[in-house]
């Protein structure tokens, strides 16, 4: 079976084998081009087939059962029907000496109708009631299931983990709370009992149980492996550095694979808003901007690679080979690192026990509606922080930013600024830090220190977002690539000429690293500047760069 959003089922089951033939017959000839008839010949495979549809996704709008089988009677099948499509209309076949007990049969399982044996001629004994069983479905549908569906608890973080992977590498998906009651049915058709989560089951019906990231991404369709062993430029990270290299690189002619680990666009992929990019008046949000521009990759043909880690980098020759953390490797004529940043962790007592389940690094727009009515605090006083202030007010009671500078003009861009300033809801803390964090199954409380006067309180919230500056993702890099003191990769005039082992007899170029065809691009490259418009632009100008290299090979 495959899913599908256009037909819906309807379901017989008859255990005489040439009633459920002559049945599905007649539903066929007039429902067959809108509905996919489904035909069994005992309530156990009914039942089957229901756990495959409800996994599948598939809308059920009509079950059609005899009243007397042998294994269990057609309404102890229509109970048990009921537990997987609640909304599924339901119709019992019967003799006619079986009529009082359809009757009695409409107050125990909710009975839609029940159609006497035989019902010729069909166009007056059948249809007339199909018709109008299906007209009433079709007033309260099943949910459409032609996507993913995580079932998580609230406060789990590897639940958090799987839906924010999937929203960041734009998979459609449901989130479905382990107690709800279409969760239980969905768990109950997988004969899975739920204690241990999340549970991603596929528009194939595929069943995870925890699943990592490297499995869900296979699952769910993105690329993992290269198409080659060689190529003749490897981006290594999918921010927009990465992703303006992989567009110019592939639309210039060159073979080129993107790798990126967790989910293109980065730090900027996770904005709720980006209004000072060039072209887009009104703003952009960080998964617009990244869906457009990996789209645009894939258009020009570059190959984007997820939940890849690189943990190597040699040279061999005129070739570049990177070591993947499963131990394969990939090989090209040149490489661009633009692995970005990585936010800098919270160290106060607290935080790492309770990470994704209240406390998140970066915006987890995902986790916007679930803030409604809340108290949210948000720490640090960047532009990414501003940005998802701004994002939180739409949803929360009150967002409480706390910066630990006296003021947010040093750190923030004057427009945020001022935004923030109109919105009511938003109060900034300054001269403010979180000294420790508390909570049993999630965030509960946090404590503040005021620097200025010394003075500590505790709040009581279950949401705070970290936007403490950044570190470069730059220690698997050999020693021989050179990077300043806070780990950012050096290039071009900041080597100051051919540094030690440089085999050529020219000098870097500008965005060259000290591995010669190896470029930097973006917030990874020593002195760049920390803006979208800006790591565009070094992915644009390295693959120039790259260019002038492979010439020169």
């Amino acid at each position: 079976m495959t899913a599908s959003t256009t037909r819906s089922v309807i379901l017989t089951v008859d255990d005489d084998p040439g009633v459920s033939r002559s049945i599905a017959r007649d539903l066929r000839r007039r429902y067959g081009e809108e509905n996919r008839i489904v035909r069994a010949e005992n309530p156990v495979q009914a039942l089957d087939a229901l756990k495959e549809l409800k996994l599948r996704g598939e809308p059920v709008a009509l079950l059609l059962a005899d009243y007397r089988m042998p294994q269990m009677s057609g309404i102890e099948f229509l109970e048990a029907a009921m537990d997987l499509f609640p909304l599924a209309r339901r119709v019992l076949l019967t003799a006619y000496a079986d009529t009082d007990a359809a009757i009695q049969a409409i107050n125990v399982v909710d009975l839609d109708h029940y159609l006497l044996k035989p019902w010729n001629p069909p166009e007056e004994k059948l249809y007339p009631v199909v018709d109008a069983m299906l007209d009433l479905w079709r007033s309260t549908p099943e949910p459409s299931g032609d996507e993913t569906r995580v079932i998580g608890h609230r406060w789990s973080a590897p639940s958090f983990a799987a839906r924010d992977f999937l929203a960041r590498n734009a998979v459609p998906y449901r989130w479905l709370n382990v107690d709800d009651d279409e969760a239980r049915r969905l768990l109950d058709a997988a004969d899975v009992d739920g204690t241990t989560l999340p549970v991603v089951i596929t528009p194939d019906a595929t069943v995870m149980v925890a699943p990592s990231e490297a499995e869900l991404a296979q699952k769910v369709g993105l690329s993992t492996a290269p198409a080659k062993d060689f190529y003749d430029l490897v981006v290594v990270g999918g921010g927009p550095a990465g992703l303006g290299a992989a567009v110019y690189g592939a639309s210039e002619g060159l073979r080129t694979v993107l790798v990126e680990q967790v989910a293109t666009g980065g730090q900027a992929g996770q904005s709720s808003r980006i209004e000072n990019y060039l072209g887009f008046p009104d703003g952009v949000s960080g998964a617009q901007l990244t869906d457009r521009a990996r789209r645009q990759a894939v258009r020009f043909g570059a190959e984007l690679l997820t939940t890849r880690q690189v943990v190597g980098l040699e040279t061999l020759g005129n070739a570049r080979r990177l070591r993947f953390a499963d131990g394969s490797e990939i090989s090209a004529h040149s490489v661009i690192l633009a692995t970005g940043v990585s936010y800098r962790t919270l160290q106060a007592p607290g935080v790492d026990d309770l990470c994704g389940r209240g406390i998140y690094y970066g915006s987890a727009t995902t986790e916007g509606p679930a803030c409604a009515g809340a108290e949210v605090y948000i720490i640090g006083g960047a532009n990414s922080a501003g940005q998802a202030a701004v994002y939180f007010s739409r949803h929360a009671k009150r967002v409480h930013m706390l910066v630990r500078g006296p003021s947010l003009t040093a750190t923030m861009s004057s427009y945020l600024i001022d935004q923030i300033d109109g919105i009511d809801n938003i109060e900034v803390h300054t001269c403010t830090q979180v000294v420790s964090c508390m909570g049993s199954e999630h965030l509960e409380h946090l404590t503040l220190l005021n620097s200025e006067t010394g003075e500590k309180r505790e709040v009581n919230t279950e949401w705070m977002f970290v936007f403490i500056g950044a570190a470069p993702r730059t220690d698997w890099l050999p020693g021989d690539l050179l990077r300043d003191d806070r780990g950012f990769v050096l290039t071009g005039p900041d080597l100051h000429g051919r540094p030690p082992g440089w085999p050529l007899d020219r000098e870097p170029y500008h965005l060259e690293t000290s591995m010669p065809g190896v470029f930097a691009a973006g917030d990874v490259r020593a002195e760049s500047v920390k803006r979208v418009a800006s790591a565009v632009g070094d992915g644009a100008m390295a693959v120039t760069l790259v260019h002038r290299y492979l010439e020169m090979l």
